[in-house]
């Protein structure tokens, strides 16, 4: 399988913690660690996907465009409510 060289930029301290684990054998090199910790993450995409798939097989099927748009409001970080401290007096 050919292969590409890419630039990826890291936090220092994860960059650090690859170079001590590659220090100490348990990576032949950075390059090797970062192609094993890939092929773990898509490994675990792929599990995801098939587990929702068989969930939304179960429960119904695929969501609906309006339970869609509910999910991204709810789950979507930059649309989550924030709950005022403050409360309206009754």
């Amino acid at each position: 399988m050919a292969t590409v060289k890419i630039t990826v930029t890291l936090p220092e301290d994860q960059l650090a913690e690859v170079r001590a684990l590659v220090a100490a054998g348990q990576s032949p090199n950075i390059s090797a660690f970062v192609k094993h910790a890939v092929a773990v993450a898509l490994h675990d995409a792929a599990g995801w996907r098939d587990m929702l798939s068989e969930a939304l097989k179960e429960t119904g099927g695929p969501l609906t465009n309006n339970e869609r748009a509910w999910a991204d409001a709810v789950l979507a970080p930059s649309k989550r409510r924030r709950h005022s401290a403050k409360r309206k007096a009754a």
